[in-house]
């Protein structure tokens, strides 16, 4: 329940439209609804401003779904993250009005627009093709969350001029958020060009060395650009949801 919803609650209990009975039978479930597998936090759209998010990674369908319709039923907008395609065959099957993202693996639910709700736009950037699943959960994040997202892929140091060709549009975003793999120095490379805050997003793409991401990560908090801030190893949701705080109205 958002703050809209529950201020609409109240407004039709102050006109005696409805009555304090069923008030608390529609607010029973706040803070939160225990389903047994889950205790769904239905308070965190009041508290945060964004409902809660569902990470698919290691739930049933069948979970995932169950909280889905407890979700819907509260009014609330549905994004669930690291879900595989089997998955989301199941779900879209069960809510039509859904939309998979194959390439984010992100599936979203969208039933009361959240308006636009960013003061400029996100750029997303990758340094390469095979970073571009990581970018796109990012992008959809913010775009969710109501957000102008852009995107700009595939322009990462091994050819440092596809990427100056782009400083105008990188000036004029107002986050950016950079995800690389490799060595991870696409962020101190934009973060030099730029003044405006750039989310770093390691990834596992590399060889041997890499690290599965290990390598990226730490050259990332190592940046030489000051102001680079970095997310976790191939977190495209976190990043998004960070750079959605900071362009907020």
């Amino acid at each position: 329940m958002n703050r809209d919803q529950l201020e609409g609650i109240l407004r039709e209990l102050k006109r005696g439209e409805t009555t304090v009975e069923a008030c608390l039978e529609r607010l029973k479930s706040l803070p939160f609804e225990d389903m047994g597998f889950a205790c769904l936090d239905h308070h965190r759209p009041l508290r945060r401003g964004a409902a809660e998010v569902i990470y698919g990674e290691g739930k049933d369908a069948a979970d995932i779904q169950a909280i889905m319709e407890r979700m819907i039923d509260a009014g609330d907008n549905v994004l669930v993250t690291r879900l595989a395609p089997e998955k989301a065959e199941v779900l879209e099957r069960a809510f039509p009005e859904s939309v998979y993202h194959p390439r984010g693996r992100v599936l979203t639910l969208i039933r009361e627009s959240p308006g636009p709700a960013g003061r400029g736009t996100i750029l997303v950037v990758s340094a390469g093709t095979s970073d571009i699943p990581v970018a796109e959960e990012a992008a959809v994040t913010a775009r969710f969350l109501g957000h102008t997202v852009e995107t700009l892929y595939d322009v990462g140091v091994a050819g440092l001029h596809r990427l100056l060709r782009a400083q105008e549009r990188l000036r004029q975003a107002s986050v950016i958020i950079v995800v690389a793999g490799m060595e991870g120095a696409l962020p101190s490379v934009v973060g030099g060009l730029v003044d405006r805050p750039v989310i770093a997003v390691p990834t596992s793409i590399g060889y041997g060395a890499g690290f599965q991401g290990l390598a990226a990560l730490l050259g990332m908090l190592n940046s030489c650009a000051a102001g680079v801030t970095v997310v976790n190893i191939d977190n495209g949701f976190g990043a998004g949801y960070a750079a959605s705080l900071i362009n907020r109205v």
